[in-house]
């Protein structure tokens, strides 16, 4: 079975990049393949690496609390782009100061994000939610 594609990289501004080198390795060794486009990446520059690779799933770090700002409007550009199914997976410290995990969460799904992890979030477990996210999906698009 074929290893399925996932673009990663830090959005906006963002130049935290040891998280990034770190996710790339851990997802890497989960067996996907890791398509890492670094820090300051802009969506349409996510969205590029997706159609280019064929990419099943998009994973977008922030962690200078500007994702608000950086994530506003993701989806939509999915769509505009042909990207109407892929999985946009969102994690870091995606807001400014101490916020309810919750209203974050809520917040960020409102922009189209299927999954939403903060600071503190389980790589193991969002890699255990993205295997299946994506079986999902290979079953409704079969």
């Amino acid at each position: 079975m074929e290893k399925p594609t996932i673009i990663l990289g830090v959005i906006g501004s963002d130049c935290h990049a040891v998280g990034n080198r770190i996710l790339d390795a851990f997802f890497s060794a989960k067996g996907f393949r890791v398509v890492n486009l670094g820090v300051m990446v802009s969506q349409d520059e996510f969205i590029d690496g997706a159609l280019e690779t064929g990419a099943k799933a998009i994973l977008v770090s922030s962690l200078y609390g500007q994702g608000e700002i950086d994530c506003a409007g993701f989806r939509e550009r999915c769509i505009e782009r042909g990207l109407s199914d892929i999985l946009l997976y969102v994690g870091g410290n995606l807001v400014i100061g101490k916020n309810d995990r919750v209203a974050v969460e809520k917040l960020y799904k409102g922009f189209g994000f299927d999954r939403v992890f903060g600071p503190d979030g389980d790589l193991e477990e969002a890699a255990t939610l993205l295997g299946h996210d994506l079986q999902v999906r290979e079953v409704v698009h079969s």
